[in-house]
């Protein structure tokens, strides 16, 4: 239809109503009907997101002619019948249909729905109808749950829908815009190819758009009209359009590209005029073109550069890789996108081992390059891949320009931490400490062929930044088969602090046999930040199922705060001696003015403390403040378990101090040099050196296997070292077979962790009234406060009755008494196995042996005093098999210390300590 003219004959007036686009249900956008404004050049509608779900009921579905008619909010303006054409209507099924209409109606005061009763089966049953408006980001929920049939219920086909408002959900809002793009008039400029396009704004970056509708598209010399809907992105200064095919025949060549938003006719182009060919031009697929038109100021810099991108390979047996790398850079105005590294200037082979390769990547400015994105899509049979480093420069500067962005580690599904995508910071900062950590659970429905094959993709959306499209291809947890039925995997993703996240896209690429998929909800923890975000999703992403679609956005329905905690930087040494290695579990916990970590685990997929190598973790804890010593060790286990630790280095961003914030406040605008000083202060980093030098082996040096450490230059606290007397009762069955655990607490000096008691001056350790006497090494812990005993119940007869532990402080010539006098047992006394204990005058063991009694109630007295009974409960679900056999253990964390593990051994407690 070319254009409508209506001509008043009483009022002689002409209207012309131009409109230049299909009506037919195979070409453009599939419409039969249009609203169409007076003297419009353009369409100007408002598009309506309709969704109509058909119930799960016998007989539910429908041949016959839908129709809709949204209402304002008032009532006044309604759209008009609509017929919503191409819906399917079948049970279960929820249609969707885009209604363009040129008023805005919505909030809707209500809904008509109905048909026109044609057809063999023309009864339907509407479960209910949603309408999103994009332009006002509200989304309404019009229940109905009736037929629409004349011989059921009350024999109606057509129905007036009211919102059930508990269930209105506010979106992000949207503007529709139009977009036309113009392919050139010369020899094959056209293409077959699926065009994709990204634009950037001063306030933000769309997300990657497929431009797809029912005609063919790209033709030579023609023009294709989309309307797309786009939030609030400020001045636009670029746009990025691409396409995928590598094959000879999907080269596309591109005049322009103009958008125009159609409620206020800002408009924009953007000029191109080259290929994106392999074969053509700088054999590119991919383009970004700076926006031009009266909106673009000069401020909006959108000159075009080339960035010449270094990518070195380390040196490490294996470093190579066959798959297929692409880099992303990230600048002050915007970034470049993901571009595959294809076209390689200086060598044949790319990325294999020492390599350096130089590739070309074309972009409008991004300013000052801040950190790179780099990663590969793990494919070929060799797709591991050790990057040293990205260098980074702008063609036609000079060498000395050029930005240098270290890396250093495997980019390998089976080594360090699994992880094939890394966004690297500039040489002099550290990655790991400035990039946030997003640990993703995704779980999958407990439904009936819920479990996919395909590749499933996460974007997060921040209040400061989004995150790129992440597939999750590597899961933390392992469990060989990913997105299985009723299963939860969970996958970390390292990148910028995005802030807080509003919103996520989660999806798959729909591909494979089983390739649909039933997403039950998806969990985000972001410990720096302190919160955890919950967003339920329960809904089939499935080509055949409800809706159709395979991606989905959703908002957290909660978000709860957890504790917060912070990034360290853990660099490892082994020394360069024989035999150095070790395959045993490695441990270490860090002590500050303000507490102490929990235990850290430094283990990842990678073979780690081999001879002479330096192993680097990254690890989320609680900020300790000042730190003023570790202690690191290993379990003993395996095969060359002893370990020679040559040092240790920590790293952790330094805590902003309140006065620069305030200072911040009042002092809003300020030169860019005063503003790059601040950034610099803001971000000093802490870095502590413990050298160590020492064997940690059963058979080497001082056969310990934990050691504690003060940072390098400190000398303000010493290594102390303690000796224990362990006294056994002289009851019948007094000893014990089980291995015996002591930690000893200082006033506020932290603890020297749990110690195993060993070497004992017997061979035989805890028999009935013997004395053994043990040796810890500790830094300092200044008057001890308490100290914590356990065992753990193995052996043929673990149960154990322990009269008292005496403890030397030989710095200090001190003795502490702390006296016990009860079993550790799960069959005696309160069925405990591990006492906490504190200490007493010695007046009060040297007591006479006739005062027994007396002394053990006096005892009881004084270690309540000191002490606080927990009382805890544990409720197990009313599940078949719900229950267990093997042991339960807990830890209590407070504000001032923690409980360590304690084991839940079946107890019937005193009445008093109960009522405690």
């Amino acid at each position: 239809l070319a254009k409508v003219i209506i001509e008043d004959i009483g009022n002689k007036c002409v209207y012309q109503f131009p409109v230049g686009r299909w009506f037919a249900l195979d070409e453009d956008d599939g419409k039969i009907q249009r609203d169409i404004l007076v003297g419009g050049t353009e369409a100007t509608g408002i598009v309506y997101n309709v969704a109509v779900v058909t119930g799960d009921i016998r007989g539910a579905g429908t041949n016959s002619k839908i129709h809709i008619i949204l209402h304002g909010s008032k009532g006044l303006k309604n759209s008009g019948k609509i017929f919503l054409e191409g819906g399917e209507f079948e049970r279960a099924r929820t249609d969707l249909f885009n209604v363009e209409i040129a008023a805005l109606l919505s909030p809707l005061s209500r809904v008509t729905i109905g048909h026109d009763n044609c057809g063999v089966s023309s009864g339907w049953y509407c479960e209910k109808v949603v309408v999103y408006c994009p332009f006002t980001g509200i989304e309404q929920t019009f229940p109905c749950d009736k037929w629409l049939d004349e011989d059921e219920g009350d024999g109606l086909i057509e129905r007036e829908l009211y919102e059930m408002v508990s269930l209105r959900q506010r979106r992000l809002k949207k503007s529709p815009w139009s977009l036309w793009i113009w392919t050139s008039d010369i020899k094959n400029a056209g293409t077959d190819a699926t065009i994709f396009f990204q634009i950037y704004g001063d306030k933000g970056k769309s997300d990657e758009m497929k431009l797809d509708n029912n005609s063919d598209n790209f033709e030579t010399g023609q023009t294709d009209k989309f309307m797309i809907e786009l939030p609030d992105l400020g001045t636009f200064y670029k746009l990025r359009i691409w396409h995928e095919k590598r094959n000879p025949f999907a080269g596309w060549h591109l005049n322009k590209v103009t958008l125009l938003k159609t409620l206020t006719k800002e408009k924009y182009s953007f000029s191109c005029g080259r290929w994106l060919d392999i074969n053509e031009d700088d054999n590119e697929i991919v383009r970004e073109l700076p926006a031009e038109g009266s909106l673009v100021t000069e401020v909006m810099p959108g000159e075009m550069i080339k960035y010449r991108v270094t990518v070195c390979t380390g040196t490490v047996s294996g470093s190579g890789t066959d798959a297929n790398v692409f880099v992303c850079l990230i600048g002050d105005q915007g970034d470049t996108g993901d571009r595959v590294l294809y076209n390689c200037i200086n060598t044949v082979n790319k990325f294999e081992k020492g390599n350096a390769d130089e590739f070309f990547v074309e972009a409008v400015t991004l300013k000052q390059v801040r950190r790179v994105r780099i990663g590969h899509d793990g494919k070929g049979g060799s797709s591991g891949w050790y990057l040293a480093k990205v260098i980074v420069r702008e063609e036609g500067q000079p060498e000395s320009e050029a930005v240098e962005f270290p890396c250093y580690r495997w980019l390998d599904k089976n080594e360090d931490d699994g992880q094939i995508v890394r966004e690297l910071v500039p040489a002099g900062e550290s990655p790991m400490l400035k990039n946030v950590s997003y640990h993703i659970s995704v779980k999958t429905g407990d439904v009936p062929g819920a479990s996919s094959d395909s590749r499933v993709f996460i974007k997060l959306y921040g209040e400061k930044a989004d995150s790129s499209k992440e597939t999750l291809l590597v899961s933390d947890n392992d469990l060989g088969n990913y997105f299985e039925r009723g299963r939860v995997d969970e996958f970390t993703i390292d990148t910028m602090d995005i802030g807080k996240i509003n919103r996520i896209l989660i999806g798959h690429d729909n591909v494979g046999l089983r390739c649909g998929w039933f997403l039950a909800s998806v969990q985000i923890t972001v410990p720096v930040q302190g919160r955890q975000y919950m967003f339920p999703c329960n809904r089939w992403l499935d080509k055949d199922e409800a809706d159709g679609r395979v991606q989905v956005e959703v908002y957290p329905s909660e978000i709860l705060p957890i504790e917060k905690l912070i990034n360290y930087e853990v660099s490892v040494v082994t020394g360069d001696v024989r035999a150095a290695g070790t395959n045993a579990k490695v441990f270490m916990q860090i002590y500050g003015e303000t507490g102490k970590t929990e235990l850290i685990i430094l283990e990842n997929r990678s073979n780690n403390f081999e001879r002479g190598a330096t192993d680097v973790f990254k690890r989320e804890a609680a900020d300790v403040g000042k730190i003023y010593k570790i202690r690191i060790g290993h379990d003993g286990k395996g095969i060359g378990d002893g370990w020679f630790l040559e040092s240790i280095t920590l790293k952790r961003l330094a805590t902003k101090t309140k006065d620069s914030d305030k200072k911040k406040k009042k002092k809003k605008k300020k030169s860019e040099e005063e503003e790059e000083e601040e950034s610099k202060e803001e971000e000093e980093m802490d870095v502590y050196t413990f050298v160590a030098h020492r064997w940690l082996a059963k058979d080497e040096g001082d056969k310990e296997l934990v050691v504690e450490l003060v940072p390098d230059g400190e000398s303000a606290l010493e290594e102390n070292t303690y000796e224990v007397h362990v006294l056994t009762g002289i009851v019948w069955g007094a000893g014990t077979d089980a291995n015996v655990f002591l930690s000893i607490y200082g006033i506020g000096r932290g603890d020297t962790g749990e110690r195993q008691l060993k070497r004992s001056n017997n061979l035989n350790k805890f028999e009935k009234g013997q004395v053994d006497v043990f040796t810890i090494k500790a830094i300092d812990l200044g008057e001890l406060k308490k100290l914590r005993i356990r065992h753990d119940n193995s052996g043929s007869s673990p149960s154990w009755f322990l009269e008292r532990v005496e403890i030397v402080d030989l710095k200090e010539s001190t003795t502490y008494y702390f006296p016990c006098q009860r079993w550790l047992a799960v069959e005696e006394d309160d069925g405990q196995i591990v006492r906490e204990l504190v200490p007493v005058d010695e007046a009060f063991v040297k007591k006479d042996s006739e005062n027994e009694g007396q002394s053990l109630a006096t005892l009881g007295l004084e270690q309540k005093a000191k002490s606080t009974t927990y009382t805890v409960k544990v409720k197990t679900g009313d599940k078949k098999n719900a229950g267990t056999d093997a042991n339960v253990f807990i830890t209590l964390y407070g504000s001032k210390d923690d409980t360590e593990t304690a084991q839940l051994t079946e107890t019937t407690l005193p009445s008093t300590e109960c009522s405690e």
